[in-house]
């Protein structure tokens, strides 16, 4: 298998992610979205910035059908994600990787066993989950640490399976959310390199940072910033202004 071979884009497709005019309201009265309007196309690497509490977290959640929207309407290749059912909505979350801050593996399984139950959950069978995994593993440079535990792994090497596991089913959108928030600089640099090497191959990804370091190392990519839950700038050149 050819893990993160090129996509072929084509134009009629582009659009991958919209957001109509949403807004989130928490009870009573807690604006985590207010009015966004967001177009992200098949293919980008897009930074989402802004301070804790800027509405970043409620975005992702939005396109993953886990929050849904007070007003307005978020697709995800031309469907309403919050007027699927929930089986639909399970099947569109295949398409999709997420990569966490606290990492979320499995602490009973091993480097290998957590890639390959992210094969299993989607029916794919041993031939397939014994060659594929080991490439992505290899890919991320946990090649030599396949029967180590997660307790046994460092935090960089937590992450970069967590990646491993986030893409082994070759997502069409990877998405994630504060990935290097737990990671030293040297950790973080290999986590956003990987990242791109990721976005190199065709797959859409959307990282959501506090990190003013992290946005600057990718160079010019696109970066949107939140405000207060409010869009207050979409920069192409990847410029983080707060």
């Amino acid at each position: 298998m050819n893990l993160l071979k090129p996509r072929r884009i084509y134009d009629i497709f582009k659009i991958v992610i919209y957001f109509n005019n949403v807004s989130k309201i928490y009870p009573p009265d807690s604006v985590a979205l207010d009015k966004v309007n967001l177009t992200i196309e098949r293919g980008e690497f897009v930074s989402l910035v802004g301070h804790s509490g800027a509405g970043k977290t409620t975005l992702v959640k939005m396109i993953l059908g886990e929050e849904k929207p007070t007003e307005g309407s978020v697709f995800l290749e031309s469907m309403d994600i919050h007027k699927l059912k929930n089986r639909q909505i399970t099947k569109l979350r295949q398409k999709i990787g997420v990569i966490f801050q606290d990492f979320r593996l499995l602490s009973n399984r091993t480097a290998y066993e957590n890639v390959a139950f992210a094969m299993e959950a989607v029916g794919k069978d041993d031939e397939e989950i014994a060659s594929d995994a080991m490439h992505v593993l290899r890919l991320v440079d946990l090649g030599e640490k396949l029967y180590h535990f997660p307790r046994q792994l460092s935090g960089g090497e937590q992450q970069r399976l967590a990646i491993a596991r986030a893409i082994i089913n070759q997502p069409e959108l990877v998405i994630a959310d504060e990935p290097t928030g737990n990671l030293d600089p040297i950790n973080t640099r290999e986590v956003v390199q990987i990242l791109k090497k990721i976005n190199d191959m065709g797959t859409t990804v959307i990282l959501a940072t506090h990190n003013r370091g992290v946005v600057e190392s990718l160079g010019k990519k696109r970066t949107v910033t939140l405000e207060h839950g409010r869009l207050i700038r979409d920069d192409a050149e990847g410029k983080y202004v707060i």
